[in-house]
């Protein structure tokens, strides 16, 4: 005997008054479109774990870090022979496999002498500035956001399946990234950080392995690539906001003190960086060694006072009110602490411009 349907009744857009052939055959053909669903599923998700694809995804991950973080550019660096002897020992330590941390007064050249031999080494250069805010994870890195994503399944009717999965992303920051592709590390401003930010350096540098604390299983350790190389510039410790760097930490970096250049190299930095005369270089030079001897070690005026002044010099065409004098007043300025100090540095002021007139 043949069913006939008399009032046909759908609900959720399926017939619910179905014979048992026609309830097989629906039921097969569902079967069958949810095996090729997931099929599908299952080629978008493995796809992209073959080590083809993997090796690729890393590959243009090195490009994008490589062209955010290009080789820097050192415009009119001078090199005598006391630069060249500075610059030979920290290049030795590099290739011994040895970070090196330069240590000396504020404005002596450092950080231009660091990116000069991170240059010469012809690798990319990442770079961190110290400070005191700085933790672990501005170092080496963390989860930067979180992805929802909700699966409904919905193929038998009145059963519903869901699953709710949770993805995270990892953004390597410049220590994470140094170790994983063998760049040069700047670490600028050492120790201005907190010492405890920087454990992370010890197993880094005496172990040769990066622990990426917030990880799990065997992607929280990652092998320190063989070109990997750190240069750290500090201020001495006589210095405001300076923190003194743990011993062990110490003992795993090779220190060299950079002082202040010659006059003779200070001259010609001078002049090399602002276009002034040789004559006026070494007037401005002459002025600011000057005032330099007389002043205490948190006070004295670098070579970059020397750039800034013969700077404005450059500029002082127009300013009639404006003189030399003045000009090397507000340079030296910036490291006043009270109006009685402000008065003792204009009679050093005074005196250096008179005697070099």
């Amino acid at each position: 005997m043949r069913y006939v349907v008399t009032h046909p009744r759908r609900v959720r857009g399926e017939a619910i008054h179905q014979t048992s052939h026609e309830r097989r055959v629906s039921s097969a053909s569902r079967a069958e479109e949810r095996a090729e669903s997931d099929q599908e599923v299952m080629v978008r998700v493995r796809a992209p774990m073959g080590p083809e694809r993997l090796e690729a995804s890393g590959e243009e991950s090195r490009r994008k870090v490589e062209r955010a973080y290009l080789m820097p550019e050192v415009k009119h660096f001078v090199e005598t022979q006391e630069v060249k002897d500075t610059e030979d020992r920290m290049k030795l330590w590099l290739q011994a496999g040895y970070p090196v941390h330069l240590i000396g007064p504020t404005g002596c050249g450092k950080t231009s002498l660091a990116t000069h031999v991170a240059q010469q080494l012809g690798r990319p250069v990442v770079w961190i500035n110290g400070d005191e805010s700085i933790t672990t994870t501005d170092l080496i890195g963390g989860y930067s956001q979180m992805e929802n994503e909700t699966v409904r399944d919905k193929y038998i009717h009145n059963v519903f399946k869901s699953k709710d999965i949770t993805k995270v992303e990892w953004v390597d920051n410049p220590l994470s990234l140094a170790c994983k592709y063998g760049y040069t590390l700047i670490y600028n401003e050492f120790s201005r950080t907190k010492p405890a930010a920087n454990n992370i350096l010890l197993s880094v540098f005496e172990e040769g392995i990066l622990e990426l604390p917030t990880k799990f299983g065997e992607e929280r350790y990652v092998k320190v690539h063989p070109e990997f190389k750190a240069i750290l510039t500090s201020n001495s410790i006589e210095y405001a906001g300076i923190h003194r760097p743990q011993d062990a930490l110490l003992d795993r970096l090779v220190g060299i003190y950079a002082d202040y250049y010659s006059f003779e190299t200070e001259a010609m930095i001078t002049a090399r960086h602002t276009g002034v005369t040789e004559d006026q270089a070494r007037r401005i030079v002459s002025v600011v060694r000057s005032i330099r001897d007389k002043l205490p070690d948190a006070q004295k005026p670098g070579t970059r006072a020397c750039i800034m002044i013969a700077k404005g010099l450059k500029t002082l065409n127009g300013h009639k009110n404006i003189d030399f004098q003045q000009l090397c007043m507000d340079v030296i300025a910036t490291k006043t602490s009270s109006p009685r100090d402000m008065e003792e540095k204009k009679v050093l002021v005074l005196g250096a411009v008179s005697e070099y007139s």
